[in-house]
């Protein structure tokens, strides 16, 4: 009867704390069951005494912890995650009231005001309160113990090893402890330190990595997760540890930056998952930061494309280095939407928002744009405004050149005519030697802007590869297969890519803008190149999913199996920064792209695909189709010549 009452009282409560006043019932009959016992062993018998004497001390040393009971609020306290400070807490709530009482009887006994019969001896002072915290020690624990042993029979059971044997890994380790979802069982701490190796934490021990991860140790032991518990962990010995615990086919999760817990506590479910992005970042970039500030402080500054993945993150580095104006531009209405809310209700941007204009306009609109230039006479601008999806715009080459061309030029010409300091232009990779539509625009909007520098107007252009997580990556395309069951996607086996992460570009960007003197066209070092089919793999393991297939569809037109390489002693030339390069490349005489340029936006008229992209390979000649319609172009050129 007893069982069944009990284990319906922890089914109510299992997932919320049982109210206070059952917790604060059950210690005052602890301390009755104290009183008790301490006044027979005090007083060895309790004949002599009278009822109303024992009632007297009964109700007097009962008040007392009362008062100090809803004074520390000591009944309030969540059993299941009781911890030292819960302890202590006990331990005050028990010595107060003997303190109290202990006063009372000295004070007493110089001024004999009441009975001393009415009141507890010394000695039962003592050994009440001191009962009365064992009791109540025993309760809690005895509660926890019954109450962890009651889940174990219906939770998942997981072995666990934590990489970190400092404040954070005990703390990850007392955290599992308290999951209401899975049993967790730590197998083992591991620590680069050799002084903590063949130690103990919480009766686990501390070993070397080499003796925990490896293949032997994780089947014996049956382990399955393995979570990273040093939040201040270098960038490349994390990734080195994930990769070495997705190789033994290890879940691997990790604690995240003291910032980052709720209201300073910890718990299991903040423990991260690692993310693909973990593994393909790289350490931090340092900037000259007293360059940028030179070149922005207290400047009007221009981004177009402002809503995107890449304008975006130029608009949140851009504030902090305080200029007076920054005019955000985009003709995305609910991406900017977004962005405004952002920036006008979050730490530390909204400090700025009189600085902040937000824009709708399209660049490609030339009259619109020649407003607000006029308007606002903008002394930086950072072109990112551009149409990147290379099958969209392999299928649709009109739109892609009167937005990435015409469009950049519409801007370049106004930043000419109205007086701009220096135009950034944000190109890709694929414009090098390019095989789709999309890069053989960026080109020629690169081959545009490079012959505008004057010694007013200085133009730059930065070039760099695929961001992580931006619209359209492959990596939210992942993602979303993930959420779905899968089967991931790649074109083909073999194709590799360039990523950065998109802070990390965005920084380049500002940096290489403010090195720029004009007509510069800078490089990233966007690291080694990545196999996304081995990106896939890893997605899959870091997800804790099985048999996900990973399915080739083919090459998509217009795409690349391996983007060229930036970064080669042949083409580049260093500048003061490890990371940014300054290509050299081909310069076009402004009369002749004035006249070609030209050509191109008479036959823009024509709506004609193959008359327009012919153009385009006659004003970029390593403009060479790949799996395209257009490669017929190209065969039809060679046969000519």
């Amino acid at each position: 009867m007893f069982n069944k009452l009990f284990f319906r009282l922890v089914k109510r409560f299992r997932h919320s704390a049982a109210p206070g006043w059952i917790v604060l019932l059950i210690d005052m009959l602890l301390f009755t069951l104290a009183f008790m016992v301490s006044e027979a062993f005090a007083l060895r018998s309790f004949a002599g005494l009278t009822l109303e004497a024992v009632i007297f001390k009964y109700a007097v040393s009962c008040g007392t912890i009362l008062l100090v009971f809803l004074l520390f609020k000591s009944y309030k306290n969540i059993i299941r995650h009781m911890g030292l400070n819960d302890i202590f807490r006990v331990l005050i709530v028990c010595a107060l009231p003997a303190l109290i009482l202990g006063a009372v009887n000295f004070i007493n006994n110089k001024s004999h005001i009441i009975d001393s019969e009415l009141l507890l001896s010394y000695r039962a002072i003592v050994m009440l309160f001191s009962m009365q915290a064992v009791l109540m020690l025993l309760a809690r624990f005895g509660l926890l113990y019954i109450y962890n042993q009651y889940f174990k029979r219906s939770r998942p059971f997981c072995n666990v090893v934590i990489y970190g044997a400092g404040a954070a890994g005990v703390i990850a380790n007392n955290a599992l402890k308290q999951d209401l979802h899975m049993e967790y069982k730590v197998v083992a701490f591991v620590d680069d330190d050799a002084t903590k190796v063949n130690q103990q934490l919480d009766s686990v021990p501390v070993m070397r990595a080499r003796d925990v991860l490896n293949p032997k140790f994780v089947a014996s032991k049956k382990v399955s997760q393995l979570i990273i518990a040093i939040p201040t962990i270098r960038l490349m010995h994390k990734q080195a540890i994930t990769n070495r615990g997705l190789d033994l086919g290890l879940t691997v999760k990790s604690v995240p930056h003291i910032s980052l817990w709720m209201n300073g506590t910890f718990t299991s479910t903040q423990i991260q998952d690692i993310k693909i992005e973990d593994l393909l970042e790289r350490e931090s970039i340092k900037l000259d930061n007293i360059n940028i500030v030179r070149e922005v402080l207290d400047k009007t500054v221009l981004v177009t494309g402002a809503a995107g993945s890449i304008g975006s993150e130029i608009c949140r580095q851009l504030i902090q280095y305080k200029p007076a104006k920054i005019i955000m531009l985009d003709q995305a209405e609910s991406p900017m939407y977004d962005l405004q809310f952002e920036l006008k209700n979050n730490e530390p941007y909204c400090k700025a928002v009189d600085s902040m204009e937000f824009v709708i306009a399209n660049v490609k609109d030339q009259a619109r744009m020649e407003e607000i230039f006029e308007r606002y006479r903008p002394q930086l601008v950072y072109h990112a405004a551009a149409y990147k999806h290379v099958p969209f715009m392999e299928e649709n080459p009109y739109e892609a050149i009167y937005v990435n061309v015409f469009g950049t030029k519409n801007v370049a010409d106004l930043a000419i005519k109205y007086g701009t300091e220096k135009f950034v232009m944000i190109s890709t990779d694929k414009a090098v030697n390019p095989t789709n539509v999309m890069g053989a625009t960026k080109r020629m909007a690169e081959i545009y802007i490079q012959s505008r520098s004057t010694d007013r107007t200085h133009f730059v252009t930065t070039r760099f590869g695929n961001v992580l997580g931006s619209n359209g990556s492959v990596i939210p395309l992942f993602k979303k297969q993930l959420a779905a069951g899968g089967p991931l996607t790649v074109t083909h086996k073999d194709i590799i890519r360039y990523f950065m992460t998109i802070p990390e570009a965005c920084n380049l960007v500002l940096e290489a803008g403010a090195m720029g003197e004009g007509g510069d066209i800078f490089v990233f070092d966007m690291g080694k190149p990545v196999k996304i089919y081995d990106m896939a793999k890893k997605m899959i393991q870091l997800s804790g999913l099985k048999d996900i297939e990973i399915k080739e569809i083919g090459l998509r037109p217009g795409e690349k199996l391996y983007e060229e390489l930036l970064a080669t002693k042949e083409n580049t030339i260093k500048t003061y920064h490890p990371k940014i390069m300054r290509a050299e490349v081909r310069r076009y005489p402004l009369e002749t792209i004035d006249m070609e340029y030209g050509e191109l936006q008479d036959i823009m008229y024509t709506l004609d695909d193959r008359k327009i992209v012919a153009k385009m390979k006659s004003i970029v000649p390593e403009f060479i189709s790949n799996n395209s319609i257009y490669c017929e172009l190209d065969k039809k050129e060679k046969q000519e010549n």
